[in-house]
């Protein structure tokens, strides 16, 4: 999925990695399906993205290795929702890390607070993105919550292959 040119082919790893991750909307995408959300309407919703791009972006990380369809019921209609892989797993700490630049580095809108991430295997905030800050254990989205002040919640994360709940 190329931002601007095609750097699928390029020598470098950045390049390539920009060439599926560099559309803002994969990473937040990401993010949303590793907090359970890979129905289209939760995606849809959550993200106020049009159905249009939405649909344009999970076909690209499909095709890119990032995520997988996964039927599930949906009051007797079998429907298709998009679960993670160990591909798009593998970006928890460039998400967590991309939080905690957001934190300092960017201006907090009113109504907004700390996002905290707690490694749930010790219980305690992390201040890293890859490994516990206060276990030293590598960070896996299955054993994550990330507390949202501003949105009153608390959302643990899921493991690639899982969709989540409604």
């Amino acid at each position: 999925m190329p931002l601007r040119s095609d750097w699928s082919d390029e020598l470098c790893p950045i390049r390539r990695a920009l060439d599926v991750l560099g559309d803002g909307w994969v990473l937040l995408i990401i993010r949303d399906v590793l907090h359970g959300r890979g129905r289209f309407d939760s995606l849809r919703d959550n993200l106020g993205i049009s159905e249009a791009v939405l649909s344009r972006r999970l076909h690209a990380m499909v095709d890119a290795g990032l995520l997988v369809r996964v039927e599930y019921d949906s009051g007797g209609r079998t429907r298709q929702g998009y679960a993670a892989t160990e591909a798009a797993a593998e970006l928890l700490p460039v998400l967590q890390q991309l939080a905690l630049w957001g934190e300092r580095h960017t201006a907090m809108p009113a109504g907004g607070g700390h996002m905290a991430m707690i490694h749930r295997t010790c219980g305690n905030e992390t201040t890293q993105g890859q490994v516990c800050s206060a276990c030293g254990e590598v960070l896996v989205p299955e054993h994550m919550t990330w507390v949202k002040p501003w949105k009153n919640a608390r959302d643990a994360l899921v493991p690639a292959g899982v969709l989540g709940e409604p």
